[in-house]
């Protein structure tokens, strides 16, 4: 099977080839395109995050969840807003709930945060690494939407990553034999 794909691509010729390699580059480009966009306009690092958590923000949202972030820099974050979050020396971002704020300068943009998940019995003060409070640097957005469940092909992938290369190999191999 293998070896007739190859003389398919043998026959298709060298600038073929090379046009769909480029025609591939350029949607992979679009795609980044489209996610540095979206940060811009959300304010965040990372405008859509996977729910990757253990169950301690349940049943507000499960693992899986796809979650959509903004990040206004003069919107104040309020108690019960859905935050996600990452202190330096963490793995992966937390997504919790505010559960406390405290201003630096009154009126100002600068706030402290204390969160704690919606399943969880104690604040998250274990999980900041050393530090009292979060601030708006360790803030990668606050929770604006959701799609269930969505989220389970890139848990997949990091989970089993040879699902990853067949899946990102199989795509490389159509678009290079594909005949448009």
């Amino acid at each position: 099977m293998f070896g007739d794909e190859l003389k398919a691509l043998r026959r298709l010729g060298f600038r073929h080839v090379l046009l769909q390699i480029l025609n591939f580059a350029s949607v992979l480009a679009s795609g980044l395109m489209i996610w540095k966009g979206l940060g811009l306009i959300t304010n965040t690092e990372s405008p859509i995050v996977v729910c990757y958590h253990s169950g301690s923000m349940e049943p507000a949202f499960y693992r899986g969840d796809l979650l959509f972030l903004t990040n206004p820099p003069n919107q104040r974050y309020e108690i019960g807003d859905i935050t996600v979050y990452k202190v330096p020396g963490a793995d992966i971002p937390i997504v919790h709930r505010v559960l406390e704020t405290r201003d630096l300068v009154p009126l100002a943009q600068e706030q402290l945060l204390l969160t704690k998940g919606d399943n969880n019995h104690i604040d998250d003060i274990e999980l900041y690494q050393g530090l009292e409070w979060l601030e708006r640097k360790h803030i990668i957005g606050k929770v604006r939407g959701f799609l269930p469940y969505v989220g389970y092909v890139t848990i997949a992938m990091n989970d089993f990553p040879q699902f990853k290369y067949a899946l990102l190999g199989g795509l490389g191999l159509l678009a290079l034999i594909q005949r448009e």
